[in-house]
């Protein structure tokens, strides 16, 4: 099919799709699980029932009216894009950000793309020893990203589109209550929403990193933790108790000097994780939780948030 076609059809920048084209290049796509197999592999991936539905709905079926030829192309290419940076640990990009409001099959075709390679990330598990538990959990993101994605009226799923192919590819791992994602001289951790961040829960997940990445992937070599986040705002320290999951969590780290991350907003991004609504009034956000009040009550009075970096020894204690 003609690039400029695509696009129109798609109704996305020819540039994207042209990127899709060069990345995917001649790599092999990977075929989707049987329809049959579906529930059952939804199910293991966390998936709830309402999105599991919906997901079933747009199922790609060669007979499919839903899949017109540009939505294949897209499908196919953007697994072998996926595909082609297996082991991969940077941010990537399947493919353009689609019109969701057109239905199952536009809303979730990265989904389909996901699905199409857990067989294929789970080889790549294998041959590295990781245990099935360790795969399983990591890959259940799927799951609980979609959830998110619903209770903010999808407006979440263009971050994590981009998010989930670091799980596709053997780039991140979830290690009791944090994820870690490999690459350079640090492991990058992640908080994902799994319950209170107690410093109990972190140390256990930060001892289990110290061992799991030296045993799997004995050719890299770690000297730090790191990581990006509004959570290491010291503004944070003004509105919670000091003995706070938060407070004892950015106690951890040695802050870098501050600079703003080029497009990134971290008002926004405080918005997307605490209150999972962009587009709620500051009035009508909830008050339940100091975290949420601290939210509040700073961008009420005029102030703003930090993304924040920070970093601390491998062996740190």
């Amino acid at each position: 099919m003609d690039l400029d076609d695509i696009a129109a059809r798609l109704g996305v920048p020819v540039e994207e799709v042209e990127r899709v084209h060069r990345l995917a290049g001649d790599h092999p796509s990977a075929p989707l699980p049987a329809k049959a197999d579906a529930p059952a592999l939804l199910d293991r991936l966390a998936v709830r029932p309402d999105d599991a539905a919906e997901v079933m709905e747009g199922w790609p079926d060669s007979d499919s009216p839903l899949w017109t030829p540009e939505l294949r192309w897209l499908l196919d290419r953007s697994i072998a894009l996926v595909r082609a940076d297996l082991g991969g640990h940077d941010w990537l990009s399947p493919g353009p950000e689609l019109p969701r409001d057109r239905g199952p099959a536009w809303r979730h075709l990265y989904v389909y793309a996901y699905l199409a390679l857990v067989d294929v990330v789970t080889e790549y598990h294998r041959d590295h020893g990781i245990d099935d538990p360790v795969t399983r959990v990591t890959l259940a993101d799927l799951g609980r990203n979609l959830a998110v994605d619903r209770r903010m009226r999808r407006e979440g799923w263009p971050v994590m589109q981009s998010w989930l192919t670091l799980h596709s590819r053997g780039g991140l791992y979830e290690l009791g209550r944090l994820q870690y994602q490999r690459g350079g001289a640090e492991l990058a951790l992640h908080i994902p929403e799994s319950g209170p961040m107690t410093p109990e829960a972190v140390a256990a997940s930060l001892d289990e990193a110290r061992a799991f990445f030296p045993r799997h992937f004995p050719e890299e070599s770690y000297t730090a933790f790191s990581c990006g986040s509004w959570l290491l705002d010291p503004q944070l320290l003004e509105y919670l108790p000091g003995d706070s999951n938060i407070a004892r969590f950015q106690q951890r780290f040695e802050l870098e000097p501050y600079e703003e991350p080029e497009g990134l907003d971290a008002d926004v991004e405080v918005r997307r994780f605490v209150f999972r609504t962009l587009a709620t009034p500051l009035d009508r956000l909830p008050r339940r939780t100091a975290l949420q009040r601290a939210v509040v009550d700073h961008l009420k009075a005029g102030g703003h948030w930090q993304w924040r970096r920070g970093l601390f020894p491998i062996r740190h204690g």
